[in-house]
């Protein structure tokens, strides 16, 4: 099972798991978070993102999420990610994370391009007249 690593700003990877575990009704096995906030230093973030893609990975590797590419969380991400065994996408949603959590199973590869797909498919516009949503691809 891959584990899932969301490295983001302040309490939003939290809140994500939460809503994750609304959605699927339990907390998730092998999901952690790190929040990083404006007064925390890097390196001692990074040290402990470390420890916790440690614990995450069974062995199947583990999926990095970020939320804003270049940022801190996001830089601090970058640094964790080994060829094969830890990948990393940035942009992090709810549904992207739902969607990695339910294809888990497949290789690490293979569950970093379902995220990447939610994003996709799941950014639409939503006809304020309908209720309908349209893709604007």
């Amino acid at each position: 099972m891959i584990g899932i690593l969301i490295v983001s700003h302040g309490a939003f990877g939290e809140a994500l798991i939460h809503c994750a575990s609304h959605v699927l009704g339990k907390r998730p096995l092998r999901v952690g978070q790190v929040g990083i906030t404006n007064h925390d230093d890097p390196d001692l973030m990074l040290t402990q993102a470390q420890e916790l893609v440690r614990q995450l990975d069974d062995g199947d590797g583990v999926l990095v999420f970020t939320d804003i590419l270049g940022a801190t969380p996001s830089n601090i991400a970058s640094r964790l990610l080994r060829p094969g065994r830890v990948v990393g996408v940035s942009g992090v949603s709810l549904p992207m994370l739902i969607r990695a959590l339910t294809y888990r199973d497949e290789p690490l590869g293979a569950v970093a391009d379902k995220a990447m797909s939610a994003a996709r498919e799941c950014t639409v516009h939503i006809d304020c007249d309908s209720g309908n949503a349209t893709s604007k691809n």
